[in-house]
């Protein structure tokens, strides 16, 4: 990550769930409630996912709760937000979502430049094998880093 990022959410799951195939960075329009609430780190972008529709891409289900300080003009918390891509990259995310099989998957929010920037990735859902053999990589990794410094230990 490169300086002057601070991220706010993350899908941690979407890793475990999904084999990501390429990612983009968005723009989110949103209100000023909703930015405020963000920055004190009250996102959540677990259940959340994003459609192509009528040339614009839409984020659903993400959750940003309302402003401790906010009055009548606070926000709906899992209002649909729009995000703000190039038209080239709404083309291809389209064309790549009306392949079977592919989504639209947030993985984190941050802040760039004071500015809340998106993660977007085309996924595929993985299979229950494909996350056993994830978690099966994983585990040998950690006992050969664990054997690893055992043996350091022991020089």
């Amino acid at each position: 990550m490169s300086e002057g990022q601070k991220v706010l959410c993350d899908n941690r799951r979407a890793r475990h769930d999904y084999h990501i195939e390429e990612s983009y960075e968005a723009g989110m329009a949103l209100t000023g409630t909703e930015i405020k609430s963000l920055r004190q780190g009250k996102g959540n972008i677990k259940d959340a996912f994003a459609r192509v529709e009528n040339g614009e891409v839409l984020l659903y289900n993400m959750h940003i709760s309302p402003f401790e300080q906010g009055n009548r003009y606070n926000h709906e918390p899992r209002r649909t937000r729009k995000l703000l891509l190039n038209k080239s990259e709404i083309r291809k995310l389209a064309a790549a979502v009306q392949q079977k099989g592919l989504t639209l998957v947030p993985l984190k929010v941050y802040l760039k430049r004071g500015l809340a920037k998106l993660e977007l990735a085309i996924a595929r859902g993985k299979k229950l094998y494909d996350k056993r053999e994830d978690i099966a990589k994983r585990d040998a990794q950690r006992e050969i880093s664990r054997a690893v410094r055992q043996k350091e230990k022991g020089e």
